[in-house]
C-alpha cells in the first residue's frame, strides 16, 4: 500500500510525534531535555513557526505546531531532528539511528478538538504513570510546566489563535476520546468532526487514513488498507 502523501500545508495545526529507535530512551537526563528545548528555540529562530504545546518524554516527544507556509513544518522538523541527532552522537560518542524514522503528524481542527489534543499532550506524563507525576504542571519538560535551570521556555502561541483556551480546555479526557486521538496518531488521520475530516483529507491527499482497516473484501475493485 502506498503511503499517504507527506503534505504539510501552512496555517493548519498539526500534532507531531516521534519515538526513539526501537522505543529506546533518548532523553536520559535533564541536560538532554534542556538541549532539545534549546533546539526548539533555535529552530523557531531559523524558521518562524507557531508552537502551541509540547511534551518531551524519556523515549518520545509530542509537539503541536502551526506553520505559516506550505512545507514549513517539514523543513522545521528536518532541521530539529538532524541537529538533535548530531548533538546526541557528539555528546554520547555514538552513531546510528536515534529516532525511529520520519516524524508522524496529523492535522487538527481548530476548535475544541485542538484543545483536546493540547490536553492530551500535556497530560502525557500523568498517564505514563512511571514518572511519578500527579499533575501536568509538575513535569518540567512540557508546555504545562516550567523547565529546570536556565533553559529558556519556548514561546507558546496557543492563546493567539485560541484566546479562550484556558477557559475551554478540557480537564478530563474520557476513554473514547483517548482512543480517537491514538487512532489518529497510528494512522496519521486528521482529528476533527466528520465533515472537516473529509474536507481536509481531500485537500491534503489523506483520504486513505479515513478508510476502515480490516480484511480485504472479495468484491472486485475493492481496496485493502492494512493496519
Amino acid at each position: 500500500m502506498p503511503r499517504p502523501k507527506r503534505t504539510t500545508a501552512g496555517d493548519i495545526c498539526y500534532h507531531v510525534i516521534n519515538r526513539g529507535n526501537g522505543r529506546a530512551v533518548v532523553f536520559h537526563k535533564d541536560g538532554d531535555y534542556a538541549a532539545f528545548v534549546q533546539l526548539i528555540n533555535e529552530a523557531t529562530e531559523r524558521l518562524p513557526l507557531r508552537l502551541l504545546a509540547f511534551c518531551l518524554m524519556p523515549n518520545h516527544f509530542h509537539l503541536v505546531l502551526r506553520p505559516y507556509e506550505d512545507g514549513d513544518l517539514s523543513r522545521w522538523m528536518q532541521w530539529l531532528m538532524t541537529s538533535h541527532v548530531r548533538r546526541y552522537h557528539r555528546h554520547y560518542e555514538g552513531s546510528g539511528h536515534v529516532w525511529q524514522g520520519r516524524f508522524k503528524s496529523f492535522p487538527i481542527q481548530e476548535d475544541d478538538h485542538l484543545l483536546t489534543v493540547v490536553r492530551y499532550v500535556e497530560t502525557n506524563p500523568v498517564r505514563a504513570g512511571t514518572l511519578g507525576i500527579s499533575q501536568p504542571a509538575k513535569w518540567p519538560w512540557s508546555s504545562a510546566g516550567v523547565p529546570l535551570g536556565k533553559v529558556e521556555r519556548p514561546k507558546l502561541h496557543l492563546k493567539e489563535i485560541f484566546p479562550s483556551a484556558k477557559e475551554r480546555m478540557p480537564h478530563h479526557l474520557d476513554a473514547e476520546t483517548l482512543k480517537s486521538i491514538q487512532l489518529s496518531l497510528k494512522r496519521g488521520r486528521p482529528f476533527g468532526d466528520a465533515e472537516w475530516q473529509a474536507s481536509i483529507s481531500r485537500q491534503l491527499g489523506l483520504e486513505s487514513t479515513l478508510r476502515p482497516q480490516g480484511r480485504p473484501s472479495k468484491k472486485k475493485g475493492s481496496g485493502y488498507f492494512s493496519p
